[in-house]
C-alpha cells in the first residue's frame, strides 16, 4: 500500500505503524509519530493499522538550544 511519509509517498506491506517504521529504519529510534494528524504514542503503534494514503509524520528529538 501506498502512504506519506513526512510528505514523502512510500510503498509499504506494513500494516501496523510499528512494522512501517521498521521498514522505514527507524526501528528502535526515539521518535514521536503521529497518523492523520493524530499523535501515535510509541505504546500504540503496533496496534496502529494503516490504510491506503495515510499520512505519517516521524518527528526525531533534537538536541541544542
Amino acid at each position: 500500500m501506498r502512504i506519506l511519509v513526512n510528505g514523502v509517498s512510500h510503498e509499504t506491506e506494513a500494516l501496523q505503524l510499528a512494522a512501517a517504521l521498521g521498514e522505514l529504519g527507524y526501528g528502535e529510534r526515539v521518535v514521536a509519530t503521529a497518523v492523520n494528524g493524530e499523535f501515535v504514542g510509541a505504546e500504540a503503534r503496533a496496534r496502529t493499522t494503516l490504510a491506503e494514503g495515510d499520512r505519517v509524520e516521524v518527528l526525531a528529538p533534537m538536541q541544542g538550544g
